[in-house]
């Protein structure tokens, strides 16, 4: 099993709903607010899961989902931000999500239905099939029929 790029979804979706939460305000986005303390090594090195997580950030900012001015050592981006991307792929609507119960308000099927919350839901729930899933759907441009069953 590749058990770190379980890691990488849950850290990725982490890291984005936190800057989701912040929109359009610009943050710090340290890795201990997203998956906690990690002791440094014996030589006073970030663990290789703190690493890990600083990786995937780093990487949704090359692949254009997130921007940020500066890293703050290995602890943080500096004032980052998502990009257009990172935000239109976190609250478009996933078809077949979310509630269709007709005594709620539109307002609220309709936040229900977005990536963004249903990546929440699977978090709170620690539920990494569909946070595995659901993270997959934010990597695709376009979500054809086949990406959602």
């Amino acid at each position: 099993m590749d058990l770190q790029i379980d890691d990488f979804y849950k850290d990725a979706a982490a890291g984005l709903l936190m800057l989701y939460q912040a929109f359009p305000r610009k943050i710090g986005l340290y890795v201990e607010d997203l998956i906690g303390r990690e002791e440094p090594d014996e030589f006073g090195l970030p663990s290789k899961r703190h690493q890990s997580c600083l990786g995937a950030q780093l990487w949704l900012a090359e692949e254009g989902y997130i921007r940020f001015e500066s890293t703050i050592a290995y602890e943080a981006l500096d004032q980052a931000i998502l990009s257009e991307k990172g935000f239109l792929r976190l609250s478009r609507s996933i078809p077949q999500a979310g509630s269709h119960d007709p005594a709620l308000p539109p307002s609220v099927r309709r936040v229900h239905a977005t990536l963004a919350f249903q990546l929440r839901q699977a978090i709170a729930q620690q539920n990494s099939e569909q946070l595995a899933h659901l993270a997959r759907l934010l990597f695709v441009g376009e979500l054809g029929k086949d990406e959602i069953a």
